[in-house]
């Protein structure tokens, strides 16, 4: 009979440090996955250079039901502590923008530097290997397509649906319930939106163009680019923006959100009056934005032909444009989950199920999704870690 203490079932970014945490404290450790590669999130994260963690990581950074959840493991295992792990590695990083940290050269410095570590605490790993059925009695039975094993401790960190090329599945949901524990309701996050056949045409006129924006959704804004595409709209702000919309919802999107229009043409209409409107607004904006607003706007003719309340109605089409997505581009794209496993039900410094001795959940299987930016990965090495100090 194989038995371990602790079966980690997943081994992207959570169960691999949740391994290693377990390995440690001298615990026999058997991680497991039916893709052929650990850590390929890690691996195309960052277009290869692994935006791994973010200096500002706050639990008010990410979506629950009970944003206050991810406290207790973002404390005890911070962005510092990774980041320390990282140098002492000998691998150079920088700050892209807003806190987020990238490695210098690749992705697969960070994945050297955790096999490097799954295999000096003596950690099994089998991948290409499935998982079939589990049951409890005294210990966990796992069948597996390799065949049957036991353990002590059953650690879940088998991720969401998004990105499922790379081989994601929902067996995590399926798990949890089959304990008794329930499911929020879950739905793409960090994705970028799609529209209508009617808003869809000027947006795909404008395919490829990008602006600092403003994107409003309700009471939270996010300021960073913002992409047109053929498909919608995409870019860092619309992808955070994605992670609190929801389908019937309009965003309020600002086009130019380091300018005051209406400011400007005001101070232009009588010194550069003679320009034409849409080519006086193309000098502030890109031209095919500035095609789009003035469109909008229904303003046409020379700058100084336009009334106070024209430049009012084109700088309201360039700061506040109302649209309406009808729906995203799915888990197909979608960089994480939102929802999961209900962090009522889970103990918050353990990660372990409150009902159920010896079941952990952990990263994004659990109803904790973080900002774009490296918080992501902190929420798997955080809550890794707290389940790895105890399974």
């Amino acid at each position: 009979m194989r038995k371990f203490d602790v079966i980690v079932v997943g081994a992207g970014a959570a169960g691999m440090m949740c391994a290693i945490e377990a390995g440690k404290r001298g615990r026999s450790v058997l991680l497991i996955d039916h893709a052929k590669r650990m850590g390929e999130k890690i691996r195309i994260s960052g277009g290869g250079k692994c935006n791994f963690t973010n200096l500002d990581v706050t639990y008010n950074k990410f979506l629950s039901q009970n944003p206050r959840f991810a406290a207790s493991c973002l404390s005890r295992y911070t962005q510092w502590d990774f980041i320390d792990w990282v140098a002492s590695s000998g691998i150079a990083y920088h700050e892209k923008t807003l806190g987020q940290l990238f490695c210098d050269g690749s992705s697969k410095e960070i994945l050297a530097m955790i096999d490097g570590a799954l295999m000096d605490v003596g950690v099994q790993v089998e991948m290409n290997t499935s998982l079939e059925s589990v049951s409890k009695a005294d210990d966990y039975t796992l069948k597996l397509s390799s065949g049957v094993v036991h353990c002590d401790s059953l650690v879940v960190a088998t991720g969401g649906k998004s990105i499922p090329k790379i081989g994601a599945t929902g067996i995590g949901y399926q798990l949890a319930e089959q304990f008794g524990l329930s499911i929020v309701e879950t739905r793409p996050g960090l994705v970028p939106l799609t529209f209508a056949h009617q808003e869809l045409a000027p947006i795909k006129a404008m395919a490829g163009t990008s602006v600092q924006a403003r994107v409003t959704h309700d009471k939270t804004s996010f300021e960073e680019g913002l992409l047109f595409t053929h498909r919608g709209l995409s870019g860092p702000s619309i992808l955070q923006i994605s992670s609190y919309w929801h389908e019937g919802d309009a965003i309020s999107v600002n086009l130019a959100r380091e300018l005051n229009v209406l400011d400007a043409f005001k101070l232009q209409r009588q010194s550069k009056g003679k320009q034409a409107i849409h080519n006086a607004l193309a000098k502030l904006i890109p031209a095919a934005v500035a095609q789009f607003a003035v469109a909008s706007a229904g303003v046409s003719g020379n700058l100084a032909d336009q009334s106070d309340q024209a430049l009012e109605r084109l700088a309201r089409a360039v700061h506040a444009w109302e649209i309406k997505p009808v729906g995203s581009e799915g888990y197909r794209t979608a960089e994480v989950t939102i929802g999961g496993v209900n962090t009522d039900e889970l103990d918050a410094r353990t990660m372990q199920a409150k009902n159920v001795d010896g079941l952990y959940f952990i990263g994004e299987v659990v109803d904790v999704t973080g900002w774009l930016g490296g918080y992501n990965f902190q929420w798997a090495w955080s809550s890794g870690w707290a389940a790895g100090q105890v399974a």
